[in-house]
């Protein structure tokens, strides 16, 4: 899965905005709560993190080519070496969970303004 395709993904789903943050990090997030971060393609680096339930998180880092984000390990996040160090369903999969995660932590008034 290429980076374009994962922010067309990511985009698809109700109350999601994408901006760049720090320079040249692409941020995706749900209510202003980022889920998904990579850099630009352009920068070089391919490295992607994204948050995972704490079931998956040492199930995923146990992989080769995925460890704990740095900053944001204690938070539940993962880093990617690559995207494709997973599946593209595999990785759609995740990306989804981590929405639906940081989604379910949005106070109820926002959740329900995205089901609208």
């Amino acid at each position: 899965m290429h980076f374009a395709q994962i922010a067309e993904l990511c985009g698809s789903w109700p109350g999601v905005s994408s901006d760049v943050k720090w320079r040249d990090v692409r941020v995706h997030s749900v209510g202003g709560k980022m889920f998904c971060l990579y850099r630009e393609p352009q920068v070089g680096a391919q490295t992607m993190s994204f948050k995972v339930s704490p079931e998956r998180f040492l199930e995923l880092t146990d992989q080769p080519g995925i460890q704990a984000a740095p900053y944001l390990a204690r938070h539940g996040w993962i880093q990617l070496d690559r995207p494709d160090v997973l599946p593209a369903a595999v990785l759609h999969e995740l990306l989804h969970q981590s929405y639906c995660l940081v989604r379910a932590k949005l106070p109820k008034k926002q959740r329900d303004a995205l089901s609208a």
